[in-house]
């Protein structure tokens, strides 16, 4: 990536540090939703540039972590079927259902690929007409454009063997539920720079003034990261709740039109369960009725119901701000990225896979 390095530059970053210190007076406690950013803060120690008084809370912001126990079930129920080809992106082979994973379906003889694109797997069901293919359409806003895209592509290739499994979930109403809870601790957010740049933010300014909470559409960098603190850490001692876009070179507050309608043609909203935090109202994506043959839950007669969470696992708390990772007495013994006991350990963008690669004895 261009111009990368201006924004890890380490003297701009005291600066930051020193101008956040400056300011704060108070203790506050700041969720980043996104775990891509959780990643950006321990892996660049931004944590501890940040005045004492700072708490930084790890939100419901990692697409695979969320991915209920069901969803997973139905994804390794389809992969063991002799005619199906099952694909995903690669962090979802490892996420543990109730009894295994995608990796062991694999490694037993199910046809599990990984793809780097929804439109490869509509590739593979055009070069394998006798098989069917199916999607595994796991994501926030951000991949919802490109899975529309597919179901698309594949209707006017007349490709009719492929679908996909559908685990879209949006953000806007899992900071509501957050917010909403009598648990809560967050007095502030850090946003998702990539799911606004699909969506905007016009969506957060209702709840910023609803609850009283100042959020900030942050990037990823080191800088984007102090910055977008410093910007809500700023608007906490003043006393204001508003939308601020510190992302401003990707983020427009209308978003991506072009992609949104991309979404809204074939997509339509629905409640959606979360791992660790269940359902919440219109918190989900769903195919629209008009592109219902392409959904793999009506093409194929799959198993429901109701499946616990592993009693140990503590990954619904971290994933609601609650706990953090190094909270957990399973963390790091009973519970690692070998064998994990949740997604929050095994996903890239886990706030526990996070704490084990760079804060093992926190």
């Amino acid at each position: 990536m261009k111009y990368l390095d201006e924004f890890r530059d380490p003297a701009a970053a005291r600066e930051l540090s020193a101008a956040l210190h400056a300011v704060t007076t108070r203790e506050w406690r700041i969720m980043e939703v996104c775990g891509g950013q959780t990643h950006s803060i321990l892996r660049f120690g931004i944590d501890q540039l940040l005045p004492p008084a700072i708490t930084l809370l790890h939100g419901p912001g990692c697409p695979v972590c969320v991915t209920p126990l069901e969803q997973i079930d139905k994804a390794i129920e389809l992969a063991r079927r002799p005619e199906v080809i099952f694909t995903s992106f690669g962090d979802m082979l490892r996420v543990p259902g109730s009894s295994t994973d995608l990796l062991s379906v694999k490694a037993q003889g199910g046809d599990v690929r990984i793809v780097y694109s929804p439109l490869e797997a509509v590739e593979l069901a055009r070069r394998n007409p006798q098989r069917q293919v199916v999607f595994f359409a796991v994501g926030f806003e951000t991949t919802a454009p490109a899975n529309a895209m597919a179901v698309r592509h594949a209707r006017g290739s007349g490709v009719a063997n492929f679908s996909i499994l559908v685990s879209h979930v949006l953000v806007p109403p899992a900071i509501e539920a957050i917010l909403a809870s009598p648990e809560c601790r967050v007095q502030g957010f850090l946003a998702a720079g990539h799911v606004c740049t699909v969506e905007g933010y016009e969506e957060y300014e209702p709840l910023a003034a609803r609850y009283g909470v100042p959020i900030v559409v942050t990037g990823f960098e080191p800088l984007d990261i102090l910055q977008g603190i410093y910007l809500c850490v700023r608007q906490l001692e003043e006393g204001r709740a508003e939308v601020e876009n510190q992302y401003a070179r990707a983020v427009r507050r209308q978003g991506n039109e072009p992609a949104r309608a991309s979404v809204r043609e074939v997509f339509e909203i629905s409640p959606r369960k979360w791992r660790g935090i269940g359902e919440i109202p219109q918190s989900g994506l769903r195919l629209r009725e008009s592109w219902s043959e392409y959904d793999a839950e009506n093409r194929f007669t799959l198993l429901t119901g109701e499946v616990d969470e592993p009693a140990e696992c503590i990954s619904g708390q971290i994933l609601r701000g609650v706990k953090k990772p190094n909270e957990c007495p399973a963390f790091g013994t009973r519970c690692t990225p070998e064998s994990p006991l949740g997604a929050t350990m095994v996903s890239t963008e886990g706030a526990c896979s996070a704490y084990y690669r760079y804060k093992p004895h926190a």
